[in-house]
């Protein structure tokens, strides 16, 4: 006789639960995240103005070592900032994922674990949240008048482009020896650091919309039976 019990898994029951605490934390890890892209990227403008006058052989005092320090507490921050960040806005991303499967049970292409996994398994990664975030975005919406994708799209370019141009930044960086590509390396994390700064503000805009969104289709009961007027 076969085993089916595989066959029949069921997740467990998805219900309401706020996601405005969790919404408001990662409101204020992303502010968090802004403020150190910004120290970072004065920290950048003062590396790269001492490296441009060590390239072109000026006596600078000890500003060079006082630019490393200040650069390297900027990168210590942002990242303890950021990691920190994550924790909070994965909380949150995985509240209003459950929720919205209370919503539509059926209007979701992947399942609930990777509302985690996806930011975190390597390449998926790259599309996977956002087709998550758009499953959220369609059934957390009205039900008479679905909401445009224009701000999680644009939200999730500009997060992408940000960790690729971080990474290629960071690996120009390590390997950098010369002033000159010390200081082209810093224009490049400096680059990157714009846009995450852009695409962290794109992201308080998504948090805060969704938690409006769900706390208003939650008010709004369930859909309307067809024909209904």
């Amino acid at each position: 006789m076969t085993d089916n019990r595989h066959d029949h898994f069921i997740a467990p029951p998805a219900w309401l639960q706020s996601p405005v605490g969790l919404g408001r934390a990662a409101v204020a890890g992303l502010g968090v995240v802004i403020a150190t892209d910004l120290f970072a990227m004065a920290a950048g403008v003062f590396l790269y103005d001492v490296t441009d006058d060590l390239a072109n052989g000026a006596l600078l005092d000890g500003r060079a070592e006082l630019a490393d320090r200040l650069y390297s507490t900027a990168g210590i921050v942002q990242t303890v900032a950021l990691l920190t960040t994550a924790v909070l806005f994965l909380c949150w991303f995985h509240r209003v994922r459950v929720n919205a499967e209370v919503f539509d049970p059926y209007g979701h292409g992947k399942k609930r674990g990777w509302a985690v996994w996806g930011w975190l398994v390597p390449v998926v990664n790259l599309w996977y949240p956002r087709r998550i975030a758009l499953d959220i975005w369609n059934a957390s919406s009205p039900w008479s008048a679905p909401r445009p994708h224009g701000l999680v799209n644009t939200w999730w370019t500009f997060w992408i482009v940000s960790l690729l141009s971080g990474r290629a930044a960071s690996t120009a960086y390590r390997k950098a020896e010369s002033a000159d590509e010390i200081r082209d390396a810093v224009g490049q994390l400096m680059f990157s650091d714009a846009v995450d700064v852009v695409a962290a503000a794109l992201a308080v805009a998504v948090v805060l919309r969704l938690n409006r969104m769900q706390y208003a289709k939650a008010l709004a009961g369930p859909a309307p039976a067809p024909g209904s007027a």
